[in-house]
This record gives structure tokens, C-alpha cells and sequence, in this order.
């Protein structure tokens, strides 16, 4: 998880794959893994190993200085990391399925995932008051197609759903970047650096589900024991976040 590459440093890779038969074997919901930037070759043995779902992952170390994986040449989904608009056109383009904040993984600090989700938004209404040589502009800054970037403006967002993660550390973290209008939450650190990782998980997936519900949140805010230990952004000395072109 990010907070233990955090300590650990040096090379982060993808995970043995036995671990993750082991998971997949162990459990009846869907499995996602991670492998580096720009890594084809992890990418295709977890493939091989039918994984559910690849996270082309910047909380490992990226492999490729130049590019993100083709993601058009393969049959698993996979969802990418984005800080801007920008950033989530680019990987669409490549072919993700799903976009995610990047956040500051690992920090226990959400202001970061916060900051993300709020630029692509502000981002996304700043397009549909563009004009057609401002969107073309826009395009070309980003480098993506046009069509794509003229698709968003008019449906108001992405065309791949949209979640968030990075710093997620209690249930009301969770609630607020749903508030924000993500539809969904990745937690990992938050949970099992927590005091009581089960009853973490299960509180923040209720938060996630009733986000909108004061009384519910209260409810099940209660009682969880210890967040994660967090860290300050500006204390931060490796920033996941930049990972990624």
C-alpha cells in the first residue's frame, strides 16, 4: 500500500503475481492491481492472470519516461490517475476506462484529492463557455483530440466515470470528495493504516453510499478508533502525484 512504499522506498513494482491468485482465490468481488507506467509487460501478465481490473499506477515507479501504456491494445479495463482535465483526456484517449484523482497517496491528507477533483471540474465548466477556436487551443495545449475535448463540453463531463483517490483517511473524507461529485472512492492506506481496518472499510463504504445523509455519517463516524497517521502535503518529500504525462 502507499504509505508502506512511502517508508520503504527505492524501486516499487508490481506484486508478486502468487499474491494476487492468492487474493483473487480468497475473495468473490472483483480484483484490481497495479503496475508501472509505461510497464506493457507487467500489464500483460496480470492479463494472463485475468485480473479484473490494472491500475496503471504512479504510486509505483513509473517504468517509461515518454509514454503511458496503449491501453486499446488490451481486453482488461483499466482506470488512470489525473490532477487536471488535461491530464484524464490523455488517458482516455489511451484508452481507459476509468479516471481517478491521483491525490497525495499514502498521506493520510485529503486536501490534495480535493484539489484534483475540484480542477477537472472547474475545467470541465470552463470548456462550455469556449468558444470553437478556444476549444481547438485547448486541444492542442493538451494534446488530445478535438473531438474528444468538444464530446466533454457538451455533456458536462468525462466519458468514463470518474472516482477518486489519494489521502482518503475517514468516512467523511469519503463523503465530501462524493459531494464534490466523484462517483467513487479508492482507499487503501486509510483503511488498513487505520486502528480498525474492517470497521474502516465498512464505515467508509457507507459513507460513500449515504454521503448526502448527515445523521448516517455521524452514525458511522462513531466509534471507529484511530485514522491513519497523515502527513502534511508541504513534509511530503516524494510526490506521487507529478508521475505522469
Amino acid at each position: 500500500i502507499p504509505a508502506d512504499i512511502r517508508v520503504q522506498g527505492g524501486v516499487a513494482r508490481m506484486s508478486d503475481p502468487q499474491l494476487i491468485r492468492e487474493i483473487q482465490e480468497a475473495v468473490s468481488i472483483p480484483v484490481m492491481a497495479k503496475v508501472r507506467i509505461g510497464h506493457t509487460a507487467e500489464a500483460r501478465i496480470l492479463e494472463a492472470l485475468e485480473i479484473d481490473f490494472i491500475d496503471e499506477s504512479e504510486v509505483l515507479t513509473p517504468a517509461d519516461p515518454f509514454a503511458h501504456i496503449d491501453k486499446t491494445q488490451f481486453q482488461v479495463p483499466f482506470v488512470c490517475g489525473a490532477t487536471n482535465l488535461g491530464e484524464g483526456l490523455r488517458r482516455v484517449e489511451e484508452g481507459a476506462s476509468m479516471i481517478r484523482t491521483k491525490g497525495e497517496a499514502g498521506t493520510g491528507n485529503v486536501i490534495e484529492a480535493v484539489r484534483h477533483m475540484k480542477s477537472i471540474r472547474s475545467e470541465i465548466a470552463s470548456l462550455r463557455t469556449m468558444g470553437e477556436e478556444e476549444l481547438v487551443a485547448f486541444a492542442s495545449r493538451e494534446r488530445v483530440s478535438l473531438g474528444l475535448v468538444r464530446s466533454v463540453r457538451d455533456e458536462g463531463r468525462l466519458p468514463v466515470v470518474t472516482f477518486v483517490a489519494g489521502g482518503v483517511a475517514t468516512p467523511a473524507d469519503a463523503a465530501l470528495l462524493m459531494q464534490l461529485g466523484a462517483e467513487g472512492v479508492f482507499v487503501g492506506s486509510g483503511i488498513f493504516k487505520s486502528g480498525n481496518p474492517r470497521k474502516m472499510a465498512e464505515s467508509i463504504v457507507q459513507a460513500t453510499i449515504h454521503f448526502s445523509d448527515p445523521k448516517k455519517l455521524l452514525e458511522v463516524s462513531t466509534g471507529l478508533g484511530s485514522a491513519m497517521p497523515g502527513e502534511e502535503i508541504g513534509a511530503v518529500s516524494v510526490r506521487m502525484q507529478d508521475r505522469g504525462w
